[in-house]
């Protein structure tokens, strides 16, 4: 099995996805946003948000071929815009700041009062926002092999089951970590994200420079 892994793949792929989906960065509004709702009602939210997430990197993830395609867009332009956009991201998590492209605050408020919660905000945008979106988009299109795909999904499942625990044991990892620990933390994957955001661009801008010069 581990034969047919590509580690190095697998690697980048779970680390850009894990980091761009931020469930320590998120954990307090979660924390906010769940602080009325009980155990076993919290379980079922936090299943349907991260089958609905699921659901959504995994189509955009097949049918990014087709989106290059239909705009003439290749994958090196994908790969400049979207290190732009983990880049900023990155920027956000170091500064300890929840981008807005997470969670409006009128989806915070509509959150408490309304049973569609694991659908939106919790899978789409908390989890699966523009930047996990744009992450699997770029490295399912940047696929060559049926091993490669299979190694992205397979991340993609790791990345998500990850987050799944650490919604379910919120309670315990703010205890444990505190706001300084969270924020210590989402600082350190900021940081991770704006060196996968480079190396991005670099692999987008390489091919291009090589045709004018």
């Amino acid at each position: 099995m581990l034969n047919f892994i590509d580690l190095s793949h697998a690697l980048v792929s779970f680390t850009s996805i894990f980091t761009l989906i931020n469930p320590l960065g998120i954990l307090p509004i979660y924390l906010t946003l769940t602080e009325s709702i009980e155990r076993d009602e919290r379980t079922i939210i936090n299943r349907k948000g991260i089958l609905t997430a699921g659901i959504v990197l995994i189509i955009f993830s097949l049918i990014g071929h087709y989106i290059f395609s239909f705009y003439g867009i290749t994958i090196h332009a994908f790969k400049i815009a979207g290190g732009i956009l983990f880049f900023r991201i990155g920027i956000s998590m170091i500064e300890s700041k929840i981008s807005r492209t997470k969670a409006t605050p009128q989806e915070e408020k509509e959150a408490h009062t309304k049973d569609v919660f694991a659908y939106t905000p919790l899978g789409i945008p908390m989890i699966a926002g523009p930047g996990a979106i744009t992450s699997a988009v770029i490295l399912s299109g940047g696929t060559t092999t049926i091993q490669d795909k299979v190694t992205f999904i397979l991340a993609l499942f790791v990345a998500l089951l990850f987050t799944y625990w650490i919604f379910q044991t919120a309670g315990r990892i703010s205890k444990l970590l505190g706001i300084i620990g969270i924020r210590i933390m989402q600082r350190i994957m900021g940081l991770l994200l704006m060196v996968i955001a480079v190396q991005f661009i670099i692999d987008g801008t390489t091919p291009i420079l090589k045709g004018i010069f």
